[in-house]
């Protein structure tokens, strides 16, 4: 189940990055949008999406179109980064992956946007 609007307000998380959770969760495009610089970059999958318009059709394909949700397990701040680990879910093709889907997400912010994301399937099973 994904994580709550409620359960994002917890001290430890940055707002901005609580923003981009409950934009992912409701599967609200330009509220996701919203939490980024206009120069951010994305690496997803080993791909990078630099600025809004490149973020913007990430985004709309593979986190809307996808209907990612997201489910916190676990939120480390570390030198005013943030990494997110979660349970992720959607309509995606599943074959071949993990259930759960555990994903990090590692976001570098700059006052109230993100300016770099990562994510990565950090494989316990090597």
């Amino acid at each position: 189940m994904p994580t709550s609007p409620d359960e994002l307000k917890s001290p430890g998380l940055s707002p901005v990055v609580a923003a981009y959770i409950e934009a992912t969760n409701s599967s609200d495009l330009e509220q996701l949008l919203a939490t980024f610089a206009d120069d951010a970059l994305v690496n997803d999958q080993l791909r990078d999406y630099r600025g809004k318009e490149a973020i913007k059709e990430w985004a709309a394909s593979d986190i809307i179109g996808q209907r990612l949700t997201m489910d916190l397990t676990s939120v480390i701040e570390h030198y005013g980064s943030f990494i997110v680990t979660a349970d992720v879910d959607g309509t995606f093709d599943k074959r071949g992956l993990p259930d759960p889907l555990v994903l990090a997400f590692y976001f570098t912010l700059c006052g109230d946007r993100i300016v770099q994301l990562i994510i990565l399937r950090n494989r316990l099973d090597i």
